[in-house]
Parts: structure tokens; C-alpha cells; sequence
């Protein structure tokens, strides 16, 4: 961050800190790239059903989309994160020859290209209980697998017990391990169930195991647009916010190497936007509520409880035996466990919202609730 950064955080009004804020969603949400993914299987496989269990989004629903080739389509979900290669379900005979050919030129030509517009890996779907892999199917994947892409097969709509897949798909699964067919990884069906069943009792099942393989066979350039777009596993969200706060600490003790007074503290400011607007971003949060997000971010960074009130850095210092609002300024360490409990107060209120439908984060997100409920994060001093 540059001194003139540093330093617009004494100068820059509501409205500024504000368009800064927005600035830098933009440049948050764009660093992540986009992860795509090609996705195949025989009609009623259950492909929409896993894609939306795992993304949260009906993307050709809600997505984007345009034929890329004869029968296959592809989607890209409006913030641009995740990018969805599709076909009808009809891959087999001369259909899916011409659907192969048509992705093996798309591969071929994006290979050289920005990362985050190739494909990165093919899951090939197959409903358990049709208890049989066709030829054809065979062959697909076989042919998939040719084109350079990671290809994952995936059993769907299995049903499970405490925790353990009906052994009867178990053994399809063993079986199909035996086939010789080039999966990554190496040899390993994966198990799953997208949806509850309430008649029978079946749970959801296998989700981030699916989700973990995946992480292993797509690059890492990949992992970050994964870890926003996916709603499985939020302990990957918050590693990744923690990388972000620690790489924003270290920028703060920067700032008070040579220590500030308490009332410079808003210098502090324009590195905690850029770094709630990064955490924001690695939650998946919608990038089309960006205004909204803005609003609310540069609120809570310039009213009662922004760095610079006296009550929220009262309270923070608390965290720091030995130091008094009377008697000390901003050092290094100060400076650094502002802003460590600003992110984690802020990823918390991101969580939050993360959790809710599209309508309450709305409400949520133009209301009074972002400031109350970062204000108590802030106050309970969750550091980690």
C-alpha cells in the first residue's frame, strides 16, 4: 500500500471512503478469477441437483449462458467466479462425439490462455442405482479424460446410514475402480447424495469429499474462486479469510513501526477496506450487492465503531495488557491487533449473511443490523 494510500485515510470523507471501498471489492472480486467446470452424465443423472448443492446456484437458471459448441453450453454465474460447461444429458453415439470433438478444441485453444478460462476439471455423472456403466459411457470418459481434463466420476443419488454408502453402491463403486478407466483421482468413484430424501431417510452424503477430490485435481490457481463459490465447507472460507487478515496485519504493523497517535488512527483505515473488501469476496458474497456492501463497510469503518472512535479502540485495548488509551500510541503491535479483530469482526457479519436467502441478506445488508452485529463482534475481542 502506498503512502499516499496510507495517508487518504485522515482526508477521505464518508462518500470517498465509500467509492475506495467499492474500488477495492472490485479488484477483490476480479483476483479470485473464475473456476469452471464441465459437468456430463445421461439424463435424470442428477447433475443440476449436485451442481446446486455444491454452488447454491441454478446457474442455468440464473447464470449466463451461450452455446459454446453443438450441444454443450456454457454458464457463468453473474460475479463471474464459476463458470459451468453443460450438455442435455445426450453424450453418447454420434451426439457425444460431436460434444467431444467441440470441447477438445476449447480445451486446446484456452491451454495457452489465462487460467481462470480454462477448464479446470470434468465430473461424468451416474445415478448409482442404474448398477451399470454402458460402453458408450465407457468410451465418453475415456475420450474426456484424452482432452487433458481431470475427469472425476461421480455416483449420485446414493443413498447412505451413519455415514456409510449402501453397500450395494459400494460395490458398484469398487467395481467401476477395476475398469481401468483414467480418472483423477487415480481410480476413486466418489459417492454422493445431493438432496435429502424425508421418505426414505436418505441424508446428504458425500458432498465434501467431492468437494476435497476436486480441490486435489484442479490447479491452485483455481482454488481461490473454488473456495468462494462452494457453500460446503466453510472452514475453507475461513482459512482463506485468515490468510487475508494476516497479510493485512502485517501491513498494519508496518504502519506503526514508528508509533502514531491515537488520533492518526484512521491511518489505519484504507488498509482495513482493502482488506474487508477481500474477505468479502472470499465468502462468495454476491458481487452485484457491492453498493451495498460498500455502504455498509465504510459505516462501520468511520462511525462509532470505526478504528478511529475512541469506544471500539478502547475496548480493543483491553486485548493488550499494559496499554491505556491515556498513555500510548498505535505501535506496531496495536496497530496489528486493531486490525486482526476489525477482519474477524468483519468476516463474522460476512458469515452471517452468507447464511441467509438472497431476500434477508438484502434487508440485511441495507439496514442497521451490519453495524450492531459488527460493533458485538468487535466488543467480545474474538482474536485468533
Amino acid at each position: 500500500m502506498s503512502r499516499e494510500e496510507i495517508g487518504a485515510g485522515r482526508e477521505l470523507s464518508p462518500p470517498a471512503l465509500q467509492d475506495m471501498f467499492e474500488q477495492r471489492l472490485s479488484e477483490a472480486f476480479a483476483a479470485l478469477g473464475c473456476f469452471n467446470l464441465a459437468i456430463f452424465g445421461k439424463t435424470g443423472s442428477g447433475k443440476s441437483t449436485l451442481v446446486n448443492a455444491l454452488f447454491g446456484h441454478d446457474l442455468a437458471a440464473t447464470g449466463i449462458g451461450k452455446p459454446v459448441t453443438r450441444g454443450l453450453e456454457y454458464y457463468r454465474r453473474k460475479d463471474g467466479l464459476l463458470g459451468l460447461y453443460d450438455s442435455e444429458g445426450f453424450e453418447t453415439g454420434t451426439s457425444g462425439d460431436v460434444i467431444l470433438a467441440g470441447l477438445r478444441k476449447i480445451v486446446a485453444d484456452r491451454a495457452r490462455g489465462p487460467v481462470d478460462q480454462r477448464i479446470h476439471a470434468a465430473w461424468y455423472c451416474v445415478r448409482w442405482s442404474d448398477r451399470r456403466l454402458e460402453q458408450a459411457q465407457e468410451q465418453f470418459i475415456k475420450t474426456l479424460a484424452g482432452t487433458g481434463l481431470p475427469t472425476m466420476l461421480v455416483l449420485t443419488q446414493v443413498p447412505s446410514r451413519d455415514g456409510l454408502a449402501h453397500p450395494e453402491a459400494t460395490q458398484f463403486a469398487q467395481y467401476l475402480a477395476q475398469a481401468g478407466l483414467p480418472l483423477a483421482p487415480p481410480g476413486r468413484p466418489l459417492l454422493t447424495n445431493a438432496k435429502a430424501d424425508e421418505f426414505s431417510g436418505a441424508p446428504v452424503f458425500g458432498l465434501e469429499a467431492l468437494l476435497d477430490a476436486t480441490y486435489v485435481v484442479v490447479p491452485e490457481a483455481a482454488h481461490r474462486a473454488l473456495t468462494a463459490v462452494q457453500v460446503v465447507d466453510v472452514e475453507r472460507k475461513k482459512k482463506e479469510v485468515g490468510k487475508i487478515i494476516t497479510q493485512a496485519v502485517t501491513v498494519a504493523a508496518g504502519i506503526g513501526a514508528t508509533p502514531i497517535p491515537f488520533a492518526d488512527a484512521a491511518l489505519l483505515v484504507p488498509n482495513q477496506i482493502t482488506m474487508i473488501a477481500r474477505i468479502t469476496a472470499a465468502w462468495g458474497l454476491p458481487a452485484g450487492r457491492a453498493k451495498a456492501f460498500a455502504a455498509a463497510g465504510s459505516l462501520v469503518l468511520t462511525g462509532g465503531a470505526t478504528m478511529a472512535g475512541r469506544y471500539a479502540v478502547s475496548n480493543l485495548l483491553k486485548l493488550i495488557p499494559g496499554t491505556t488509551l491515556a498513555t500510548s500510541a498505535i505501535s506496531a503491535t496495536v496497530a496489528g491487533t486493531l486490525t486482526k479483530s476489525v477482519g474477524w469482526a468483519w468476516s463474522s457479519v460476512c458469515e452471517y449473511a452468507w447464511g441467509l436467502d438472497p431476500a434477508a441478506q438484502d434487508a440485511f445488508w441495507t439496514s442497521g443490523q451490519v453495524g450492531e452485529r459488527f460493533v458485538t463482534m468487535l466488543k467480545a475481542g474474538r482474536v485468533r
